[in-house]
């Protein structure tokens, strides 16, 4: 799973004030900053950095989940805040039938993407955290359950003393 994804950019102020703006309607903030580097993300934890470069960055494509009017008003407010339309929302029905999204590339050429793969009334799937942490949940009473069941495993010699005998040379029969 991926943990988190860097930007970087050449005018990092001018960045920063677009991904604020852009991505609100995401619940996306300025999680952490330091200098010229500014940690973004919706759910405590930034999962967008933003970085200044000296050199021209290579135009990248991230996608984000949203939902449908999450998805519309983000288009909208990238474009208000100097982002160029790359692909108004709508169903892209080449990838599925539900894959709704919006395109737009931010003031430096990357094109951000938020996708909902959900159908039209349907809220979009929980993020990948969320659907863990409820998998690691069940999976304790059961790996408790047959941890009790289960035999202690035979001590170990040190690995010094195996090491010793593995040394020893092997004593000759007499006939």
């Amino acid at each position: 799973m991926i943990d988190h994804i860097s930007l970087r950019v050449q005018d990092f102020s001018r960045a920063v004030d677009f991904y604020k703006s852009a991505l609100a309607p995401l619940g996306y903030k300025v999680l952490m900053e330091f200098p010229n580097t500014a940690g973004m993300g919706a759910d405590g934890k930034p999962d967008l950095w933003i970085m200044q470069s000296e050199q021209s960055p290579n135009p990248t494509h991230i996608a984000l989940n949203g939902e449908r009017p999450q998805i519309q008003a983000f288009h909208a407010a990238a474009l208000e805040s100097g982002g160029t339309d790359n692909g108004p929302p709508g169903l892209r029905l080449d990838y599925h039938p539900n894959y709704f999204a919006a395109f737009v590339l931010d003031p430096e050429g990357n094109n951000i993407e938020v996708v909902c793969h959900a159908p039209e009334g349907a809220t979009a799937a929980p993020k990948s955290g969320a659907k863990k942490s409820a998998a690691k949940k069940s999976a304790k009473p059961a790996a408790k359950a047959s941890a009790k069941g289960a035999k202690k495993p035979a001590a170990k010699k040190p690995a010094k003393k195996v090491a010793k005998v593995a040394a020893k040379p092997a004593k000759k029969k007499r006939r």
